[in-house]
């Protein structure tokens, strides 16, 4: 009897250890499953991580020089997106930190050479002073060329869109066809202000940028008024085509105002460069007469003061005649 509640006892006893070591092979195996499908989740949330982390580095990254360290520095003042909005006004295929370099190269190298030359700083400052400002010459000059012929093409752009409007086209489909019609540089704007409104830009919004990217009073007058239309209705073809009238009527009293004056402008490029074409002559006619005026001291103040003034003299005439319409 004892034997067979021995026997008893083992054979549940085996079995007990049995169940157990299958269920904490069991549970072990189920924990490292855990484990590994738990690791392998937090790994690709890091790696989503960096993805994303990434895709933000490159979007805020923005190169303006392919110098590292002046690109650090440019990256620091505000100046740079408005030298880069006076180029892209100007079309000028040029970064923000060329035009500084060619700045400082128009600069440093004159007041270097004549400063070895002469040996006279205050004249080598004036010129490398007045050569520093070239590169910004060119730019504004361009601008300037840029923004006559937007204005000069911008009233056979709105009798375009009143034709548009009237026949029944919608405004977006109006700033196509201007964009295919007319000549750069108002077609290339209004390009930019039709594939805007194709990407979901607010109407406004677009006029906004455009008077951003081209601040001329008359496209000011035109957009004012495509808004004030947009807000409280009305006739907007009939509004274009008043506008344009408008602007026709300023460019003839422009034209009259040029007419006029063009007395004044002449008598001022006259009396600015009188001087330097008397002082050539001199030298051709007799040179040692004439060299005093760079040999002895007080001459060349008087060469410094002369320049002073007639450059003071060339800015006055200009305000005088310059008359805005």
């Amino acid at each position: 009897m004892i034997e067979l509640i021995v026997i008893v006892f083992l054979g549940v006893a085996s079995i007990v250890i049995l169940l157990m070591a299958a269920g904490g092979g069991s549970s072990a195996r189920l924990s490292k499953e855990r484990i590994r499908v738990l690791q392998s989740v937090l790994l690709q949330a890091r790696r989503n991580q960096e993805d994303e982390i990434d895709v933000a580095d490159l979007r805020k990254t923005e190169e303006l020089s392919s110098i590292p360290w002046l690109n650090r520095i440019l990256l620091r003042f505000e100046i740079v997106p408005r030298l880069r909005l006076l180029l892209y006004q100007a079309n000028v295929r040029w970064t923000a930190s060329l035009l500084l370099l060619l700045t400082g190269a128009c600069f440093l190298v004159p007041l270097y050479l004549i400063q070895l030359i002469t040996g006279q700083f205050l004249a080598a400052l004036g010129a490398g002073l007045l050569l520093g400002f070239l590169p910004w010459v060119y730019v504004f000059q361009k601008r300037k060329i840029r923004f006559k012929k937007f204005e000069a093409d911008l009233p056979e752009a709105l009798d375009l869109m009143v034709s548009a409007l009237r026949v029944g086209h919608s405004m977006n489909s109006t700033l196509s066809m201007v964009s295919k019609e007319c000549a750069d540089p108002l077609a290339g704007e209004f390009r930019i202000c039709f594939e805007e409104q194709n990407y979901g830009l607010d109407f406004t919004t677009t006029l906004d940028n455009l008077i951003t990217r081209m601040p001329l009073p008359d496209l000011k007058m035109v957009t004012t008024a495509m808004t004030i239309q947009r807000e409280t209705g009305g006739n907007l073809a009939e509004i274009l085509e008043n506008t344009a009238h408008v602007i026709r009527e300023r460019f003839a009293l422009q034209r009259q105002v040029r007419t006029h004056t063009a007395q004044g402008r002449l008598t001022g490029w006259i009396l600015t460069f009188l001087p330097l074409v008397i002082a050539v002559l001199m030298f051709l006619i007799d040179p040692k007469e004439i060299s005093i005026l760079w040999i002895v001291p007080i001459g060349r103040k008087l060469i410094y003061a002369g320049i002073v003034m007639i450059l003071i003299g060339a800015v006055i005439i200009r305000n005088i005649v310059n008359v805005e319409v």
